[in-house]
C-alpha cells in the first residue's frame, strides 16, 4: 500500500467512502424511485407527504431488506464512480494546486471536471440501475442486462441521458466543492486541528450539499419532467415555460426534501470518509 500511487490510493479511499454511503442511503434511494414511479401515475401536483407512507409501505410488503433493493447496481456504479471521482479531483488539485488552495471559481471547476469524467464512465451502470428500479424490465443480473441493451437496443443506449446527467451533476459537485472549502477555510484553525475533524468536515459537507442541492433542483424538475413527458417537452425551454405557468417559480423547487436529504448525506459522508482515509494514508485531500 505504502507504494501505491497517490491517485491510486485516492480511488481506494473514494471506492471506501461510496461503499459506506451507498450501503447506508440505497433505503432513500429506493423511496425517491417509487416516489417518482407513484407520480408519474398520479395527477400533476399531488402532495409529496408520500415520502414516509412509501418508506412503511415498503417495509410491510417486502420487509426490511426490501428497502435495499437494487443494492448491486449501485455498488456497481457507485463504488468504481466514487473512486474515479475522488481519483480525477486527486490528481488535477494535485497538477493544478499544488502550492495554494483553489479559489470558489476554480473550486467549481475542479469538482465539476472530476464529476464529469466520472459521469460519462458509469453511465453504462446508472443507465442499468434506472431501468433495475423502474420494474419495467426484467433483468436478473447487471452483466445480462448490459448484454442484453448491446444486442438489443445497440451500445448507443448504455449512454442515453447523458447531457441531462451532466447538466445536473456537474453542477451540483462544482458547487458542492466551492461551498465544501470556502466553508473549511473559514473555520478557525483550533477547530480544524482538534479531534472533532470529521464532524466537523460531515457538517460542513452538509451545509454544502444542502446548498448544491437547492441550487441545482431547478434543473432536476426539468430533467424529470422532460424524461416523464417527452413528447409534451421536446425542448427544454417547453418544460421551463410549463412548470413557471403551472407552478411559478417554487415549481422548480417540488421534491427539493428527499433529494437534498440523500445527496446532502451521501456527499457529507462520503467526503468525511474520504479525507479521514487520505489523512491515515499520510496524504494531503
Amino acid at each position: 500500500l505504502q507504494i501505491a500511487h497517490p491517485a491510486l490510493k485516492a480511488f481506494m479511499c473514494g471506492s471506501l467512502s461510496g461503499t459506506c454511503s451507498t450501503l447506508l442511503f440505497q433505503p432513500l434511494d429506493l423511496v425517491k424511485t417509487r416516489l417518482q414511479t407513484l407520480h408519474n401515475n398520479m395527477h400533476p401536483g399531488a402532495p409529496k407527504v408520500g415520502m414516509i407512507t412509501v418508506f412503511f409501505n415498503v417495509i410491510r410488503t417486502e420487509k426490511l431488506l426490501g428497502l435495499w433493493k437494487g443494492v448491486s447496481p449501485s455498488f456497481m456504479r457507485c463504488i468504481p464512480g466514487v473512486g474515479i471521482y475522488f481519483s480525477t479531483f486527486y490528481s488535477l488539485k494535485q497538477h493544478f494546486f499544488q502550492d495554494r488552495s483553489p479559489s470558489a471559481g476554480e473550486a467549481v471547476l475542479l469538482g465539476a471536471g472530476a464529476r464529469c469524467v466520472a459521469g460519462v464512465a458509469m453511465l453504462p451502470i446508472t443507465v442499468i440501475k434506472t431501468r433495475f428500479e423502474s420494474g419495467r424490465y426484467n433483468y436478473i443480473s447487471v452483466a445480462g442486462a448490459l448484454k442484453s441493451v448491446c444486442q438489443n437496443e445497440g451500445p448507443r443506449v448504455l449512454y442515453s441521458g447523458l447531457t441531462a446527467t451532466l447538466l445536473r451533476d456537474a453542477p451540483f459537485s462544482g458547487i458542492y466543492v466551492m461551498f465544501y472549502s470556502q466553508a473549511k477555510k473559514a473555520l478557525p484553525e483550533e477547530i480544524s486541528s482538534s479531534s472533532f475533524v470529521p464532524l466537523v468536515n460531515f457538517g460542513c459537507g452538509v451545509v454544502a450539499g444542502i446548498l448544491a442541492s437547492l441550487a441545482t433542483q431547478p434543473a432536476d424538475v426539468i430533467k424529470t419532467h422532460m424524461q416523464v413527458s417527452p413528447t409534451l417537452y421536446p425542448k427544454t425551454s417547453d418544460a421551463v415555460r410549463h412548470v413557471y405557468e403551472k407552478h411559478g417559480l417554487s415549481g422548480f423547487f417540488r421534491g427539493a426534501v428527499p433529494r437534498s436529504l440523500r445527496r446532502t448525506l451521501m456527499a457529507a459522508m462520503a467526503w468525511t470518509v474520504y479525507e479521514q482515509l487520505m489523512a491515515r494514508m499520510g496524504l494531503k485531500s
